[in-house]
């Protein structure tokens, strides 16, 4: 039954997702009109249109001036996308299906909101681009400065700042359990509190206040290998029968609150209001929108087919990933499945002990890049400068923050309760709703030059945004109810 249902997900998704994700950004010209010249607006032009002089910077809509020129080739800025996108958040997902189901069947339908969930982020992720090649913006920020206005600019701002604090409470939640459950197998008991302690004065204090983190780049391919070892062991322990009922292997060295668990709650689970949980655990999981500008404007010869190009490929990879993760670990133990699916399985099981030590690795070198962005989102929200960010005050504001990121991962265990709640705040609002928003204000500067194609796309932009505002209400009442 886990091998005829995983098997064939896994072929169904590697044949549908790239061309549902497709679908909407190649086959509909409205997609890529701004990107013509037919867009004539006197006072939006598009880099690629005939009036631009590709000199290295042109003039955008504020009358400012931009680099145009990218280096980063296609291969390359999928394999970051992926990087970004998958993380140590897909780890939870097994849980979001165990919100609403404990048969199999249910991964059926987990899979197809894995899929549509998939396709609406890359759709956001590609108008935010598209935005960028109209208006010129280089940031997320800059976007809506540039489209909404620098009056309502504080929103993506506290957004994406909340996002990297969120991220980052998940990091240190993750390390706790990992290395708690990593020094077990070794015969160490120590408190998940102190193991906390313990990780974040020992390593993560000194790398969040390194001065240079371009050291810590070649660790990020350790994080891709670290993550595709796990799903590799993950695959062999869910078809080995090692944690099967009544005698697995490991069996006897789990708790029994996280022993495999089945019943008859199936595929038609997903109609319950519970089913949100995953929906906003996956708006957090597909979550990297605000690099979306870095990645379009580090594109070579950067048109958006090509753009439209890396995100079908990298969203469509990442679909896969998170389909084949969930439907191993909630086929491993069901509505067992806990927040973070590496707690589910023996700490005498060696070969889960290698995918927690690979894990910790790729979280402890990510930490410090995402710390980044939640300080500087704190500097920016509090209007503080750069030249005005001293190395004591930086030092200050560093301690500070990791002190209270550590305090509530002392305080919250629950890793899908983080993701999902987070998911269904922030999350929706910089996926679907505020690249929404900056596309209906850049068609409305075109004015006459609009297309019909493009007037109706704001329809469905709009939708989106109605629709990831509806998930995001009803995903943070079920989440604190969870």
């Amino acid at each position: 039954m886990k091998t005829g249902l995983t098997v064939g997900l896994f072929l169904a998704v590697l044949g549908l997702c790239h061309n549902v994700v497709d679908a909407n950004f190649h086959k509909n010209p409205s997609l890529q009109v701004l990107d013509r010249h037919k867009t004539k607006s006197p006072i939006i032009q598009s880099k690629h249109s005939p009036t631009f002089v590709p000199k290295g910077k042109f003039t955008d809509i504020i009358g400012g001036s931009q680099d145009v020129e990218g280096t980063a080739t296609i291969s390359n800025e999928i394999f970051n996308l992926v990087k970004s996108i998958v993380g140590a958040g897909v780890l939870s997902l097994p849980a979001g299906i165990a919100a609403f189901g404990n048969a199999p069947s249910a991964v059926i339908p987990s899979a197809i909101l894995i899929l549509v969930i998939g396709a609406i982020s890359a759709y956001g992720f590609s108008l935010i681009g598209r935005v960028c090649a109209v208006t010129g913006a280089r940031s997320y920020r800059e976007a809506w400065d540039k489209t909404v206005g620098t009056n309502t600019s504080w929103m993506p701002a506290v957004s994406s700042t909340f996002n990297c604090l969120i991220a980052n409470l998940a990091y240190s939640m993750i390390l706790a359990d990992t290395f708690k459950n990593l020094l077990s197998g070794f015969g160490l008991e120590i408190s998940r509190q102190n193991v906390l302690f313990l990780v974040t004065i020992v390593v993560l204090i000194p790398l969040c206040l390194m001065k240079n983190l371009s050291s810590l780049a070649p660790f990020s391919l350790l994080g891709i290998m670290g993550m595709a070892f796990t799903i590799f062991a993950m695959a062999i322990r869910c078809f080995d029968g090692s944690y099967s009922t009544p005698d697995g292997k490991f069996l006897a060295d789990v708790a029994q609150n996280l022993q495999p668990s089945f019943g008859d709650i199936g595929a038609s689970a997903v109609m319950s209001p519970k089913s949100l949980i995953l929906i906003c655990m996956l708006s957090t999981a597909y979550m990297a929108h605000f690099n979306a500008p870095k990645f379009y404007v580090e594109l070579k010869d950067n048109t958006i087919k090509r753009y439209n190009a890396v995100v079908t490929s990298s969203f469509g990879i990442s679909i896969a990933i998170f389909i084949g993760v969930a439907a191993l670990g909630f086929l491993t133990f069901g509505s067992a499945s806990d927040g973070l699916i590496l707690n589910n399985y023996s700490n005498k099981d060696s070969l889960m002990s290698f995918s927690r030590i690979a894990v910790a690795i790729s979280i402890v070198f990510s930490y410090p890049l995402v710390f980044v962005g939640t300080r500087d989102g704190l500097f920016d929200l509090a209007n503080v400068s750069v030249d005005k960010r001293s190395n004591s005050l930086v030092n200050n504001v560093t301690l500070v923050t990791l002190a209270a990121v550590t305090f509530a991962a002392l305080k919250v265990k629950d890793l899908s309760f983080v993701l999902s709640f987070g998911g269904a705040t922030v999350g929706t609002a910089l996926i679907y709703v505020f690249p929404a928003l900056m596309y209906r204000k850049v068609v409305v500067s075109l004015g006459e030059s609009a297309t019909s194609a493009q007037k109706g796309e704001v329809t469905f932009a709009l939708f989106t945004a109605l629709l990831g505002i509806g998930m995001g209400v009803i995903g943070t009442k079920m989440s604190l109810a969870q």
